[in-house]
C-alpha cells in the first residue's frame, strides 16, 4: 500500500547573509520554523533485487516515476523528491520500481521550502515502503547533497542553519503561534536575490528601511554573533539527540511550557490558551525573539524590487491597528511573507487586511518537533 507524507512548509523567522565563501556559496545564519501548512507526497516503491554492493552487476537498474497535480513542478531528475530518491536507492545498495506523486498546495518559489520539503518527504516514504533506514548521518549528508533546505525537513520545528542553510542544529521549541502567510501572485528568484545582495554590498548602499544602516562589507563575526543571539533565547538542543525518534516514531524535542493554570488546546506542544491566545510565558519566548534584532537580510534588495511585498508587511504587521503582528518578515528570499500573532483572532483580522489588498492569505500556526514527527505520516 502506497505511502503518503505531509510535507510540510517552513518559514523563515530570521536570516542573516554573511560573505562568499570558497566554494562560491554565501555563508548564512537562520532560523527555521516548520508551519503545519503542507504538501502531501506519495510514494509507492517495489525492490527489483537488493545488495549492499552497489557496484554488484546483478543489482540491476531502478526505474522512477513522479506525477504532480501542478503543471510547472517538474516531472523528471530536475525534481527534488526524484533527486533524493534517486541517490537514496544508490546509497542503500537497492534497484526499485518508485512512483511518486506530489500533491501541491504550496507555491513554487515561494520561500516555504516546498521543494526542499517534498525532497525529505520522498525519503521518509521511501524507507518506509522498503523497510529500510539510512543511518543518520548519511541521512543527513544526503539531505544536504540535494539542496540547502532539506536537511532542517529531517528535523522539524524550530531550526538554527548554518554554512549555506544546511548545517542544523535543533533548538527548544517556540510555542505554537499563529501564523498568516501571504502569498503574493510573484516568484522570486533566489539566485537571483543573492546577486542583488552582492552587487548592494559592493556599492554600499544605505538602507533607509533599516535606520540608514549601511550594509557593505558584512564582517566576518557577524553571523557569529547573529547565532549567539538566538541561541541566548532558544538554548540549542544536541542535534543528535533532537533528530533521534523514539520506537513510537516522534522525536523527542524540548518544548515550551505552558503555566500549569493554563488550559492548552489539543495535545502535544500547543502552548495556545483556550479561545486560541498565547499565555505569558509563550508570549516573553516571542518578544525575546524579536529583541534579539532579528530580520531578513533579503528584504533589503527584495523589496526595492517588488514594492508590492513591502506593502504586504505593512498590512501583516497592523502597526496602529488592534490586532498587530508580534513580528512579521518576508521567508527566505521570498516571495510569500507571514506575520506571528498573539491571538487567533488577531491573526483572522490580518488575514482579513491582507486578503483586502488582493493578495492571498492562509491561516495557519507553527509546528512543534514532536507534532511535526507525530503528524508527519498521513494513515
Amino acid at each position: 500500500m502506497p505511502t503518503r507524507v505531509r510535507s510540510y512548509s517552513k518559514i523563515n523567522l530570521g536570516l542573516a547573509i554573511g560573505p562568499v565563501r570558497g566554494d562560491g556559496f554565501h555563508g548564512l545564519a537562520t532560523l527555521y520554523q516548520t508551519l503545519a501548512l503542507h504538501d502531501l507526497v506519495t510514494v509507492e516503491a517495489k525492490p527489483t533485487s537488493q545488495s549492499r554492493d552497489v557496484g554488484h552487476p546483478g543489482i540491476g537498474e531502478s526505474r522512477i516515476s513522479l506525477t504532480t497535480n501542478y503543471p510547472q513542478v517538474p516531472v523528471d531528475a530536475r525534481n527534488t523528491a526524484w533527486k533524493m530518491v534517486e541517490r537514496a536507492l544508490a546509497r542503500m545498495g537497492v534497484a526499485a520500481e518508485v512512483a511518486i506523486h506530489i500533491e501541491k498546495e504550496l507555491p513554487v518559489q515561494g520561500g516555504l521550502g516546498a521543494g526542499s520539503a517534498n525532497a525529505a518527504a520522498a525519503l521518509l516514504g521511501l524507507e518506509r515502503e522498503l523497510g529500510l533506514r539510512l543511518p543518520e548521518a548519511e541521512r543527513m549528508e544526503l539531505a544536504a547533497e540535494v539542496g540547502s533546505d532539506v536537511p532542517l525537513f529531517l528535523v522539524g520545528g524550530t531550526v538554527f542553519g548554518m554554512a549555506r542553510g544546511e548545517v542544523v542544529v535543533g533548538m527548544q521549541d517556540l510555542p505554537v503561534t499563529a501564523c498568516v502567510v501571504a502569498v503574493p501572485g510573484v516568484g522570486v528568484s533566489t539566485p537571483r536575490a543573492f546577486a542583488d545582495w552582492d552587487e548592494r554590498q559592493g556599492s554600499g548602499i544605505r538602507d533607509q528601511g533599516s535606520g540608514g544602516r549601511l550594509t557593505s562589507g558584512p564582517r566576518p563575526d557577524r553571523l557569529e554573533k547573529l547565532s549567539l543571539a538566538y541561541a541566548s533565547v532558544l538554548k540549542a538542543s544536541v542535534i543528535e539527540t533532537a533528530m533521534q525518534p523514539d520506537t513510537s516514531g516522534i522525536v523527542r524535542g524540548l518544548a515550551v511550557e505552558a503555566s500549569p493554570e493554563k488550559k492548552r488546546v489539543g495535545a502535544g506542544d500547543k502552548t495556545l490558551e483556550q479561545g486560541g491566545t498565547l499565555n505569558g510565558l509563550a508570549e516573553d519566548a516571542l518578544l525575546a525573539l524579536v529583541r534579539t534584532g532579528i530580520e531578513n537580510d533579503f528584504e533589503q534588495v527584495v523589496f526595492p524590487q517588488y514594492p508590492l511585498l513591502r506593502e504586504i508587511k505593512h498590512e501583516l504587521m497592523g502597526i496602529g491597528s488592534d490586532s498587530p503582528a508580534v513580528y512579521a518578515a518576508l521567508s527566505g528570499s521570498g516571495s510569500a511573507l507571514f506575520g506571528l500573532y498573539r491571538s487567533v483572532a488577531d491573526a483572522r483580522a490580518a488575514q482579513q487586511r491582507v486578503q483586502a489588498s488582493g493578495c492571498k492569505a492562509i491561516l495557519t500556526e507553527t509546528l512543534p518537533r514532536q507534532e511535526y514527527w507525530r503528524t508527519m505520516f498521513a494513515e
